[in-house]
């Protein structure tokens, strides 16, 4: 059976958010420790729910740091936001030609949303599952297997992209094929190890792929 639903991560995926996300870190990490973190000692923590990180960083003030990271997000989100190339008319195609698409994403689903807006990416998208919609946060299956229900689809038909260790392994957890984007900020060999089922140099790849006309 070929794929027929697509299930996509956002930040670092579709969205290039990654240079807002550094800079709330820094922001974050500054005001609570008072120390400048570089950009290695970040890249760790992109990806992971936000309280994971914070919990590492500080237990006992995870929670005040989250809320100033999701602060400073906000208030500096719509500058930063944009799509990768050839994401925004890929998707669009995918729509037109019927495939079943979702959102699996460790954000909240409202920030999700607005990134999906931003972007023009909204209308196209049938589900979106949000870190706060799940007990288990990726890698573990089950936000993938609540978007694929929403969808009613199964594992069998749906492929999961994304740009970190997680969204590879939830992927595979779930039982779906997975496909690595090599844009991804931990380098693509971060992902390759991981043996997905394909790498995209383009997110136009997957047209190839499908074998969309």
């Amino acid at each position: 059976m070929g794929i027929k639903t697509l299930l996509f991560d956002l930040d670092g995926t579709l969205i290039d958010t990654n240079g807002l996300i550094i800079d709330s870190f820094r922001h974050t990490f500054k005001k609570h420790t008072g120390r400048d973190y570089s950009e290695e000692e970040i890249l760790p923590f992109i990806g992971p729910p936000l309280i994971d990180t914070m919990r590492h960083v500080n237990p006992e003030r995870a929670q005040e740091m989250m809320d100033t990271y999701r602060e400073h997000n906000l208030a500096n989100h719509d500058a930063y936001v944009k799509a990768y190339p050839t994401v925004v008319e890929t998707i669009k195609r995918l729509h037109q030609q019927g495939y079943k698409l979702g959102i699996v994403t460790t954000k909240i689903t409202a920030t999700a949303k607005l990134g999906l807006e931003i972007t023009g990416l909204a209308p196209y998208f049938d589900v979106i599952i949000g870190l706060d919609e799940v007990e288990h946060a990726k890698p573990h299956p089950e936000p993938i297997i609540k978007a694929l229900h929403a969808l009613d689809r199964t594992p069998v038909d749906a492929i999961m992209i994304g740009d970190n260790y997680h969204d590879i392994e939830a992927g595979q957890n779930a039982g779906t094929q997975t496909a690595g984007v090599s844009w991804t900020i931990k380098g693509r060999e971060s992902l390759a190890k991981l043996q997905p089922d394909y790498m995209l140099e383009h997110m136009s790849d997957l047209l190839t792929i499908l074998e969309v006309e």
